[in-house]
């Protein structure tokens, strides 16, 4: 099993960076639509995407918002973190199969209420910005390493 160490307030710095990179699946979009409800054709079906501008299925504008936050939550500032704020523009579509990789870049730091701003891009395997924007977060005070939590085997039917 693998540690998630955070960064705390003290440790963050203008300017500093981090990224997660995560390929999105079908079974991805499947269960992000089953966990939010949004069951738009153009993400479920093949026929319905097949007739759009994008030709076949897309992921959730949101899915890659969720990746964002895996982001903040596993590399910066990582365990502790609490979400504030997002602003996200999407920018190209992400497909099936498509690796996303979402960089973080600290902007603001506000040490006294532990704050931090950070400019978030999305990028796909071929270097395609897919989504930008900022989050805010109130990053952790205490150092702290944890296992990584096992996720559940989930069986799709």
């Amino acid at each position: 099993m693998s540690k998630l160490t955070n960064v705390t307030i003290n440790e963050i710095s203008i300017g500093q960076k981090a990224t997660y990179t995560k390929t999105c699946t079908a079974d991805d979009i499947t269960l992000f639509a089953k966990v939010s409800g949004d069951v738009n054709p153009v993400h479920l079906d093949d026929e319905f995407a097949a007739t759009t501008p994008f030709g076949k299925r897309i992921a959730h504008g949101m899915y890659t918002g969720a990746l964002v936050s895996a982001a903040l939550a596993v590399e910066l500032p990582g365990p502790g973190t609490i979400y504030l704020g997002q602003e996200l523009k999407f920018k190209a579509p992400v497909f099936i199969n498509d690796e996303i990789t979402v960089e973080l870049e600290v902007e603001t730091v506000r040490e006294e209420k532990a704050i931090v701003g950070l400019k978030c891009t999305c990028t796909n395997q071929e270097g395609t910005v897919v989504a930008v924007g900022n989050a805010t977060v109130m990053a952790p005070k205490k150092k702290m390493e944890v296992e990584a939590p096992a996720l559940p085997s989930v069986t799709l039917g």
